[in-house]
């Protein structure tokens, strides 16, 4: 069984689909050796420069600029992700969460087994000094992302009484890190509509809190989410994409689901385990020569209202079905092969904790 270290994972992790040929180039062919592709999408909203496009009679130079569609690429302290400028809200976030990234008593050694030694590259994530301060939520507000080009940007206003709250794809929770870790995650480019009461401030964040809780029994878990389109059957028994569009004039789209998609490790103890020649007993991890156990687990919600004693069982998809539904390369297929179902070795069970609920009976007092 080959061995998979944690930044090799959250590198297949990354193979996103943005633009195959940037994560995935192909064998060239010898007809196509020699063709130049257009430039690659930009980090944090750059203009775009001239490019060249190969057509049947030759090469088009645009020489105003490559239209698109591009995806900002936004790569931030505790996360990474792909803004939709026509969509205006991501297509996708990946993040990489540890017990140490959320100060978690790390998951101990199967009973009977030698502790695992430290992993070096995992301390680029884990490094004392990085969680030193905390981030705090109260000092944190939503903001628009001056990084993305002003046409296509998400605004304040755009939220103001839609009737949706402000729904974080990658959770203020998961960014205690540091401030600036937390409040990144406030900008407007994280940020897509969300139904409130039942789902963003309950059952969304129950699973959001499932995700969190996987650290205390894997080393590392990978969570991607990825705002979806589903077509619903209408009553003349034809299939249609239909969703809201919100803002003032009409700009951000609202999700018709939301996927989280979840790749979790941690060492398989069935085999033996190969020590790391840089040994830190301060942040347990494993060796990059260690052989993981990976379980793959995809959860694909409605955007409306979830009871609370809904099975969260009863949203797995193959992790195929979000791919296609988001034109998406989550993970190549040695990873899928290697993976166990999540949940056949987790249990897939929310914890039902109305903190919102908390905080309006406080308020009234």
């Amino acid at each position: 069984m080959p061995t998979i270290g944690p930044s090799l994972l959250f590198a297949a992790g990354l193979t996103l689909g943005v633009g195959a040929g940037i994560f995935y180039p192909r064998k060239p062919t010898p007809s196509a050796q020699n063709v130049q592709l257009p430039p690659p999408p930009p980090e944090g909203g750059g203009q775009d420069s001239k490019a060249l496009i190969p057509t049947a009679m030759g090469s088009a130079v645009l020489s105003h600029g490559f239209p698109g569609p591009t995806p900002d690429i936004l790569k931030r302290t505790a996360y990474t992700a792909a803004y939709d400028r026509r969509l205006k809200h991501p297509s996708w976030t990946a993040e990489h969460l540890t017990a140490t990234s959320l100060a978690r008593t790390p998951p101990p050694s199967n009973p009977g087994t030698t502790p695992v030694p430290l992993d070096q590259a995992r301390q680029a994530d884990t490094t004392p000094e990085k969680v030193v301060v905390k981030g705090d939520r109260s000092r944190s507000v939503f903001m628009e992302d001056e990084g993305v080009p002003e046409m296509f940007r998400a605004k304040l206003q755009d939220y103001f009484k839609s009737g949706y709250d402000r729904g974080h794809m990658v959770p203020a929770a998961d960014a205690k890190i540091s401030q600036k870790a937390m409040d990144e995650t406030f900008y407007l480019s994280n940020i897509a509509p969300q139904v409130g009461d039942g789902f963003n401030r309950h059952y969304w964040a129950y699973l959001e809190d499932f995700c969190r809780r996987l650290t205390t029994n894997f080393e590392d878990v990978y969570v991607f989410t990825v705002p979806l389109y589903l077509p619903a059957k209408h009553p003349d028994g034809k299939w249609r994409v239909t969703y809201e569009v919100i803002g003032t004039p009409p700009s951000i789209s609202v999700p018709t689901h939301f996927a989280k998609v979840i790749l979790a490790s941690r060492p398989d103890f069935s085999y033996p385990q190969k020590p790391s020649p840089n040994f830190n007993p301060a942040h347990p991890s494993t060796s990059p020569n260690t052989i993981k156990e990976l379980a793959l687990g995809a959860f694909v919600l409605p955007n409306k209202e979830i009871p609370d004693e809904a099975d969260l069982r009863s949203f797995i998809v193959p992790v195929e079905h979000v791919e296609r539904a988001a034109g998406l390369n989550l993970f190549n297929e040695q990873v899928k092969r290697q993976s166990k179902q999540l949940c056949t070795v987790a249990q897939c069970q929310v914890v039902v904790r109305r903190f919102d609920d908390a905080r309006k009976s406080i308020g009234k007092k």
